[in-house]
């Protein structure tokens, strides 16, 4: 977790006997995640809202290619697929943004709209990019709860790494109608914050 102060979850016998032969990968605000055998992750939530609306949209994308499949969950936590790859920022930062990834970021966000999210939006940080360079989404959220009409805070990272400009040009050429919405309102989010 990024705060310091401790917390205490009661789980289950089932998620307590994975713990014991599982790895530590990382925290965030809003849980824990472990590897488990398998090639799965046990995630562990600090709250069990959170907890039960993530797992409640794993569920619903179940048979999309950019979530993970979920095998179980408990009140407090969720065991689905280990995400392999970089994380979408690092990988840009290392490598930069090419055609094929930009093409693959188009596709994920019409997958979002097929999928009745609300929300088509997400951060560079909860994309994961795999070796093919397909894309995987580690950490849904609010997408059915929120409403965004387009990728403000993954573009807004893109413009953080220097490369907004570079992926609209994909966009233009790949969807001219999806261009001119995502550019004007990001310009417009940029020059005056208004979303």
């Amino acid at each position: 977790m990024h705060r310091s102060d401790g917390y205490y979850i009661e789980l289950d016998d089932r998620a307590e006997k994975m713990l014991r032969t599982a790895e530590f990968l990382g925290c965030g605000h809003n849980g824990i995640v472990y590897l488990i055998p398998g090639k799965k992750v046990i995630k562990i939530f600090r709250e069990r809202k959170v907890c039960e609306k993530e797992y409640n949209i794993l569920k619903r994308t179940s048979k999309s290619k950019y979530f993970p499949k979920v095998y179980c969950h408990g009140t407090y936590y969720i065991v689905r697929d280990c995400v392999e790859g970089e994380r979408l920022d690092k990988y840009i930062k290392n490598n930069g943004l090419n055609r094929e990834i930009s093409c693959n970021i188009i596709k994920l966000i019409k997958e979002f709209k097929k999928l009745n999210f609300s929300k088509l939006d997400i951060r560079c940080k909860d994309l994961y990019v795999k070796n093919d360079l397909s894309l995987m989404v580690i950490d849904p959220k609010n997408n059915y709860s929120r409403e965004c009409t387009y990728p403000r805070h993954l573009m807004k990272g893109l413009n953080n790494l220097g490369v907004l400009d570079e992926f609209l040009e994909v966009v233009k050429t790949e969807n001219n109608e999806l261009y001119n919405e995502w550019n004007l309102r990001m310009r417009q989010y940029l020059s005056t914050g208004i979303k």
